[in-house]
């Protein structure tokens, strides 16, 4: 990832409402969430979060694709691994071992969370 770029992506994030849309995001995973249901998760309007997910989609933090007549929103897990390399490349002036326990906090766990089952 270039400079441009990282720096384009923390614009996007420092705003509180598009930085709670991609967490929100992360959480849906690959499956992604319809505008409507972002809108109401993070309680603003629809145009608003529609003027929210053209930034972050500017900024390579989420991609939309279409289903029938919903547009999905999904957290661009590429972009966001770009991003977070961008932060590590140098790490720490060649002591990886300080950066170790960051990389590990951020890496993908199993839910611990029971799923329920459907009769």
């Amino acid at each position: 990832m270039e400079e441009r770029q990282a720096r384009t992506a923390f614009a996007a994030l420092s705003q509180e409402t598009r930085l709670r849309i991609v967490r929100l995001l992360v959480q849906a995973g690959p499956d992604g969430m319809a505008a409507g249901a972002i809108a109401e998760a993070v309680a603003v309007s629809p145009s608003n979060v529609s003027f929210h997910l053209k930034d972050l989609e500017h900024a390579g933090m989420i991609v939309p694709r279409r289903e029938a007549r919903s547009i999905i929103y999904s957290a661009d897990f590429t972009g966001l691994r770009d991003l977070i390399a961008f932060l590590m490349k140098d790490c720490c002036a060649g002591h990886p071992e300080i950066c170790a326990p960051a990389l590990a906090d951020a890496q993908c766990r199993p839910s611990t969370a029971k799923k329920k089952v459907r009769a």
